[in-house]
């Protein structure tokens, strides 16, 4: 007889319903929407932000069918895009009073308009690629002689600090086009930077110049290999940069990447404020180390309006004043890492930071001439500061590792290393490139992959029916399943799907129907040899088995393969495709032999099969 124990019936079905319940975001389709986000990095977005916005809409007679919060920000869902457009006016009035420094990000947005209960078992539908849902794509070059400059205005100061903790003396160090001079007025000296230059660092080619007995000049260039490292720096760091920067806003999946040796291409999906995408591309900050003026009565005489000179009054985290020296003593550009986790001492949270071998060497002067004072860690955005953190230096730190703690949660601890991680551009960019596709153009690839993947399942189903009667109907049945698994998967795993992908789900269900062609014809072959139809059945999956394994194994492969090597749209497709073998071995085997179970099983005797038409061997 065949038939599946009951747990495993119980367990097939279990699977087939939760990918049906995972499946059903993806036809709701999406609605028009406004999401607030923070417009300064040290700003955290909280379910108390909800409350006077909902109090503005209402005010202004504006109803939203929907507020959902994550992380990064609050969306509120419309039933139109004009009700969109209004509400977008009301909230930014309400948060961004002062519209040249404003504190949000307000912004046009598309929503699933799946209900609430699906929501909130995170039953969501699969993110589309910018082809499909619309949005805006940028390139991006990067300055790349502007990084060279960066460097060698790094290198100036390093050189400096450098001769100083040597006692070379030297009458000048200046930084003249590509190349870095140092000016001596004796050979002795001369000799004796090139050989503190030498041991400390292996990045500068040193070359001698003279313009008189009193004018002697070293010439430091950098080496082509480390230019190539600092080309190669600073197009990671702009990534990730632009990485942490555009997650604040909580766009879905960003495509971020490199394309050529300076250039990053940035994709912004479900974007339709343009100008809102350009202000994310220019949310960089700056990362600065001052000392702060404890003075007695220094704050208070620069909040009645008399600020001290070489002060400038900046805002703690917390909203109190703090009044903070001018003067930079270390950006970040030396930070190599910033880390949460918890003092050795008092078992706090911490913000754990690593500098390079030059920043290691500033902050240990700084803090041991500051032993007692407060060190004020901040960020700049758009010309404006606020100050992350500011510690009392308890000791001299040497060895590039530092510790920030005190007054914060871990939670605390984990924003502000991500704060300090971001960092700054290590280069300018520029668009040279800007693209828009807009809602509509999405819709129509939708219908159209959505048409193309339809109407091949309509005639695959047709041809298997006609040729194979209700193994084919059943074979239909799996097949429908599969799909139904393979888009409760990518929505599960919140992939992007993109046109290549559809393409790929549309090659899938060729592919899948070649597994019950397989079990078919096997049954088929057993019938023709003078098998009993239940035996012929259970015959027939069992020695397919093995030949629909080592189909899907070589295909599975030739997938992981575009997918490990791939890029882009290359891995959008073998996404798909890797999921669809390991779904369609599923609904094949397993989901189609249920349902054969089902009709044949508890049938001790069966005359014949519903197969279509047996071609058997003439006997003569």
């Amino acid at each position: 007889m065949n038939r599946y124990p009951l747990w495993k019936n119980i367990l097939i079905c279990l699977i087939l319903f939760f990918g049906l319940i995972y499946t059903l975001p993806n036809f709701y389709g999406e609605v028009p929407a406004v999401q607030v986000s923070s417009g300064k990095a040290t700003l955290k977005i909280d379910t108390a932000l909800a409350s006077p916005i909902e109090a503005a809409l209402r005010e202004a007679g504006i109803n939203h069918s929907g507020m959902f919060l994550d992380t990064n920000s609050i969306r509120f869902r419309f039933d139109s895009t004009d009700t969109q457009l209004r509400a977008k006016d009301v909230i930014e009035s309400k948060l961004n009073p002062e519209r040249d420094a404003p504190s949000y990000v307000v912004a046009l947005n598309l929503l699933s308009a799946s209900p609430s209960w699906l929501t909130a078992i995170r039953s969501l539908p699969m993110y589309l690629g910018l082809d499909l849902r619309g949005g805006v794509h940028f390139l991006l070059e990067v300055d790349m002689p502007g990084a060279l400059t960066k460097r060698l205005d790094a290198t100036t100061g390093d050189l400096r600090t450098l001769m100083r903790d040597r006692s070379v003396r030297h009458a000048g160090i200046t930084r003249e086009g590509n190349a870095v001079q140092v000016r001596f007025r004796d050979a002795a000296q001369r000799e004796a930077a090139r050989k503190a230059i030498t041991d400390s660092t292996n990045d500068l080619v040193l070359a001698d110049r003279d313009d008189g007995p009193n004018d002697l000049k070293l010439i430091a260039t950098l080496t082509p290999l480390a230019q190539q490292t600092m080309r190669d720096f600073a197009i990671k760091q702009n990534i990730t940069t632009l990485h942490n920067r555009i997650n604040e806003l909580g766009v879905a999946e960003p495509v971020i990447q490199q394309q050529g040796p300076d250039r990053i291409v940035v994709q912004l999906p479900g974007v339709q404020d343009v100008a809102k995408a350009k202000d994310i591309l220019g949310r960089t900050a700056t990362l600065e180390v001052r000392m702060v003026d404890d003075s007695p009565g220094a704050l208070e005489a620069a909040l009645a309006g008399q600020i001290p000179l070489g002060t400038a009054v900046y805002t703690e985290r917390g909203g109190s004043p703090l009044l903070v020296m001018n003067q930079v003593m270390l950006t970040g550009e030396r930070l190599t890492d910033a880390q949460p986790g918890f003092d050795g001492q008092t078992n706090e949270p911490a913000v754990h930071l690593t500098l390079d071998a030059a920043g290691a060497r500033i902050f240990r002067d700084v803090t041991r001439d500051n032993v007692g004072k407060r060190m004020a860690i901040l960020l700049i955005e758009k010309g404006r500061g606020e100050v992350v953190t500011a510690p009392v230096i308890r000791t001299e730190i040497g060895g590039g590792r530092v510790q920030i703690s005190g007054r914060m949660s871990t939670t605390e601890a984990n924003d502000i290393a991500l704060l300090l991680r971001a960092g700054s551009l290590a280069a300018p960019m520029e668009i040279i490139e800007e693209r828009t596709v807009g809602p509509s153009l999405g819709a129509e690839n939708i219908a159209k992959g959505f048409n193309s993947t339809m109407w091949g399942f309509v005639a695959i189903a047709v041809f298997m029916i006609v040729y194979y009667s209700l193994f084919g109907v059943i074979s239909v049945i799996a097949l429908a399943a599969n799909l139904m698994l393979l888009i409760a998967l990518l929505s599960l795993l919140q992939a992007t799907l993109t046109l290549p992908g559809i393409a790929a789900m549309a090659l899938t269900l060729g592919m899948a129907i070649d597994a019950n062609v397989l079990i078919n014809e096997r049954i088929r072959e057993e019938l023709r040899n003078g098998v009993t139809p239940q035996a012929a059945i259970s015959t027939g999956y069992d020695r397919a088995f093995d030949t629909i394994l080592d189909s899907n194994i070589t295909t599975l492969i030739a997938g992981i393969a575009l997918l490990v090597f791939g890029s882009g749209p290359v891995r959008g497709f073998a996404v798909v495709h890797c999921l669809g073998i390991l779904t369609s071995m599923f609904s094949a085997v397993l989901v189609s032999r249920m349902l054969v179970n089902f009709v044949y099983g508890r049938r001790r005797k069966i005359e014949n099969l519903s197969i279509g038409q047996i071609w058997k061997p003439d006997s003569n």
